[in-house]
């Protein structure tokens, strides 16, 4: 079978072929034309009809992408080839990076299917990463997660709960040591310079040491960080740190007057399974007066061992991300798509890279829920709960959104192990604060 990697162009072709190929499971096959007729006769009456019986046409016939793509991932976990072909040329059919909610996330899911059939994922990984980042500046990337939290909170939510615990953690410290792991390009950082600006007692001194998952852009933010503390009035240092191994007092520079906190903010899922209880037992090597950590709501960890759990959770979990960019976004918003691509990137990676080393570190995007990230955190560390003040500023923070993002706290006796940010009634992001 030709591992070619996916892109738009290069598919029909194979896809062609393995349907000509092909002619069993004809059942499949007029099951899959009709919801190809369904979808096209809903998309035609759409454009021409705005009406509430439309809306609810609409609702009930965009089931198809979801219901083709759990067909072809069972297909391929059964590797029954032939039914395989034909889904993945239908979907191929159907699917289009530039349509509604339902389209792209057929298109997106496709690609991955296709690499996980052809066991081509690495490559087509590797390939699509290569484009985006001679595809994107730092400016663009700048700009793009700028825009984000300005239409949603999905990163914001994160920030101020975890800015929070780290004030509270360190107030009244003179001497302020801040290990940062986190791929957001210090955007976290400005709200907590003002606020360290505008303390009642001496302003104290702020290092700030960062993982450099952007790798030379670093650079950048460090000197932008740097202009803005001085505008704040801040005594400001910024290092920067190249891998998790430099995760030690000696690597870290941390001198004995200072207080620590470390802040792990979508960085944790990158870092394979059986290495992470490592890495947080590191993190309490360090001494901190609190560790902090956030993460996306799902459970990825089952890629390599159970192919149909990961993708059902893996669909769930993107399905929402979607739809929450569908309402945040203008439909021919530039950002939107860029966002939607970088997903195709991560759904690649979760469900066709499981097994192989691809280069920028980590087996695969292996995200856990709250709870699991609890019962490691819990074997070194134990529950800082989010103070009143700082649940009230996220519940001030949800209200500059559009409706439909609430706060969730944990009840009972898991009250301190995290709050949950909510889309439409489903947790997407959990955020929590640790003390030794």
């Amino acid at each position: 079978m030709d591992t070619t990697p996916y892109t738009p162009n290069n598919l029909s072709p194979h896809l062609t072929t393995f349907h000509s190929n092909n002619n069993q499971n004809h059942d499949t096959i007029d099951e899959v034309a009709a919801l190809d007729n369904m979808h096209r006769s809903n998309h035609s009456h759409t454009s021409t009809s705005r009406s509430s019986d439309a809306s609810e046409t609409t609702e009930d016939a965009n089931k198809w992408a979801s219901r083709l793509l759990r067909e072809c991932a069972k297909a391929i976990s059964e590797r029954d080839s032939t039914k395989t072909h034909h889904l993945l040329w239908m979907l191929n059919e159907l699917a289009s990076p530039y349509g509604d909610c339902d389209q792209k996330l057929a298109s997106y899911f496709l690609q991955a299917l296709f690499c996980k059939a052809t066991e081509s994922g690495e490559r087509c990984y590797k390939t699509l990463s290569s484009v985006a980042e001679k595809n994107h500046s730092f400016d663009s990337m700048r700009k793009l997660i700028l825009k984000f939290q300005e239409v949603s909170p999905w990163t914001t939510f994160g920030h101020v709960a975890s800015n929070g615990a780290i004030l509270e953690a360190l107030e009244g410290e003179p001497k302020l040591h801040i290990i940062d792991i986190s791929n957001t390009l210090c955007t976290q950082w400005p709200t907590l310079l003002e606020a360290l600006a505008t303390r009642n007692d001496e302003t104290p001194h702020l290092k700030l040491t960062v993982l450099a998952f952007a790798g030379s852009v670093m650079k950048e933010v460090g000197q932008r960080m740097e202009k803005f503390a001085r505008l704040m009035g801040v005594p400001f240092q910024f290092n920067v740190i190249n891998g998790l191994s430099e995760i030690t007092k000696e690597g870290l520079g941390i001198a004995e007057d200072e207080a620590v906190a470390v802040n792990c903010v979508g960085a944790l899922r990158r870092v394979e399974v059986e290495e992470r209880e490592n890495l947080i037992r590191a993190f309490k090597s360090l001494s901190p007066k609190v560790v902090t950590v956030v993460e996306e709501e799902a459970d990825f960890r089952g890629s390599g061992e159970d192919f149909l759990k990961c993708f059902e959770e893996c669909l769930r979990f993107y399905t929402l991300y979607f739809e929450m960019l569908e309402e945040s976004f203008a439909a021919t918003s530039n950002e939107r798509l860029m966002l939607e691509r970088e997903c195709s990137r991560s759904i690649v990676r979760v469900l066709a890279c499981c097994g192989e080393e691809v280069e920028d570190g980590g087996e695969c995007e292996r995200r856990e829920r709250g709870t699991q990230w609890c019962e490691r955190l819990r074997n070194v560390f134990s529950p800082f709960g989010f103070s009143d003040d700082v649940v009230d500023d996220v519940k001030a923070l949800l209200k500059r959104y559009q409706p439909g993002w609430s706060l969730v706290v944990s009840q009972g006796e898991d009250h301190v192990s995290g709050i949950y940010l909510t889309w439409k009634e489903e947790p997407v992001i959990w955020a929590s604060a640790w003390k030794p």
